[in-house]
This record gives C-alpha cells, structure tokens and sequence, in this order.
C-alpha cells in the first residue's frame, strides 16, 4: 500500500509521511467529532415549580380522596341492604291533585259547546247544489251543441261507411272497412263534432 500512497508535499520518506498524514486525519476527526458550537442555540430550562406542578398533583388528589369516599358510602349502604331483609316504604297515601284541572275541565266544556253549534249550522244549512238544475242545464247544453254542430250527432253513427280500394290492376272495388279502421273512423268523427 505505501507503493500506490502519494503524498502531497515532497518527502524523503513515504513511510513516515503516511504515517504522519494518517495520525493528523486521525487527530482532526476527533476534534471534529468533540467539538462543541460557539453559539448556546439551547432554550433556557424551564423552572422546576413549572415541571412538577403541585396544583394539578394536590386536586387529582382532592378528587381520588372525593371518590375513595363516595364509594365507602356506597359500599356501606350496599352491606346494610344485604344485612337487613330489603324492607321499602313503597306505600303512598297521597293523592295526587292537578292544580289546573278546573281550567282544563271548563276549556273541554266551551270546545265542546263550540263544536255542538258549528254542528247545528251546518245541519241546518239547506244545500246549493240541486240535482234538477244540473240536469237542466246539461240539457240546454246539448241543444246547443247539437245546434252549432255541422252534422247531427246521432246520423252519422247510423250510416255504414264504404270506401274503394283500388287493386294491381285498376279495378276498383267497393268493401267495408275492418274493426280498426271503423275505429279510427269513428274517432275522427267524433273529433269533427
């Protein structure tokens, strides 16, 4: 290895030169590695009254010591109750009075004294819609549809309808008209009315 080793000064010996190079990397390295900044770039410690924080630890005490005792409560009922054969005081003599029952019994007495004469006016109300009337004007209506109409209404279905059909070879020949076509002809009909 000493034989491929160049150094970058002229030296007599190529040994020691490397071995000297080699001890100086090795130094610098190491105070690479050790050194320390010039700069304090660290926050300032925060105070330890900060970082214990004796309020918070005196109520998560208070609260554990609230629910210690509540249980101890809890747990002194549950051993009476298991003691004792479980008698309850369930009876109740009282009885129960509404205070505004009285109102609420005259406003049902004036609603259904409301509804009983909204009953016997609409009982009493003769009707405006006559049967006669309607018929009579249904009729009037005919008349003067029949009237305005070109041809009367009841002839044209009394007539048998022929038409001429034309074959290949200019015969002409007279039939009458199959259910659809009657249909159709009947529609148009109407529809001229």
């Amino acid at each position: 290895m000493h034989r491929s080793y160049q150094p970058l000064q002229p030296s007599t010996n190529k040994y020691l030169q490397k071995k000297w190079d080699q001890a100086r990397y090795n130094e610098h390295r190491t105070k690479v590695h050790t050194a320390r900044p010039v700069v304090d770039t660290k926050g300032p410690t925060t105070p330890a009254h900060l970082q214990v924080k004796l309020k918070k630890l005196q109520l998560e005490e208070e609260r554990l010591a609230t629910i210690e005792r509540d249980n101890q409560i809890l747990s002194s009922k549950l051993s009476d109750i298991m003691r004792s054969k479980g008698w309850v005081d369930h009876r109740n003599n009282f009885t129960e009075r509404s205070l505004n029952a009285e109102k609420r019994r005259l406003e049902l007495l004036q609603v259904t004294q409301e509804n009983r004469a909204l009953l016997e006016r609409i009982t009493a109300r003769k009707s405006e819609s006559w049967r006669q009337r309607w018929e009579e004007d249904w009729e009037r209506t005919e008349r003067l549809r029949d009237d305005i109409a070109r041809y009367p209404r009841g002839v044209t279905s009394q007539q048998k309808n022929k038409r001429n059909v034309k074959l290949r070879g200019s015969q002409e020949m007279s039939r009458e008209p199959g259910p659809s076509e009657q249909s159709t002809e009947t529609h148009s009909e109407q529809g001229d009315q």
